[in-house]
């Protein structure tokens, strides 16, 4: 069942959000492992198209990159790779994203990441006048404007967003 809280104890997220004077909503609810964010967007009632999901991909290299996208839709790592510079883009072994961004993977939230990384956001979410993403621990999300994204984390937007199966 959906839950929402006043306030879910402090997360290395919100605490940057609040740091940079980021006002934001909060939604709890109980985590399903692998449930991802349609599944929050069920259980929240929110359209799972301004739920957004933060994935920790590598290059050829192995050099991690944040990648920002729609809750239903999937990442061209062809399209994304060619618009950054990159030979190949790959998700990140869960282990790694975790060691990368100080979260555990269905809780990375892209704000107060344990790494500095570059930061990619799939152009058509700056369009939405608001988004909902991780807080920074499992089973719960924060809402803030899109642009936060582009003025606190320097995300550069590029389109590599497909149809999820």
């Amino acid at each position: 069942m959906a839950k929402k809280t006043a306030h879910v104890s402090e997360t290395p997220a919100t605490a940057f959000l609040r740091a940079h004077g980021v006002p934001f909503s909060e939604h709890a609810y109980d985590y399903v492992p692998h449930g991802g964010a349609l599944h929050s967007a069920q259980v929240l009632g929110l359209d799972p198209f301004m739920v957004v999901k933060t994935l920790v991909m590598q290059d050829q290299d192995a050099r991690p990159l944040v990648v920002l996208m729609h809750g239903n839709r999937t990442v061209s790592t062809k399209q994304l790779a060619r618009q950054i510079g990159a030979k190949t883009v790959e998700p990140c072994e869960p282990q790694v994203a975790q060691r990368h961004s100080g979260y555990l993977v269905g809780g990375t939230s892209p704000f107060g990441m344990r790494r500095q990384m570059p930061v990619y956001v799939e152009q058509s979410i700056l369009d939405l006048p608001r988004i909902v993403l991780n807080g920074g621990r499992r089973g719960y999300l924060v809402g803030i404007e899109p642009q936060v994204c582009v003025r606190l984390l320097g995300a550069t937007p590029v389109h590599c967003a497909l149809a999820a199966e």
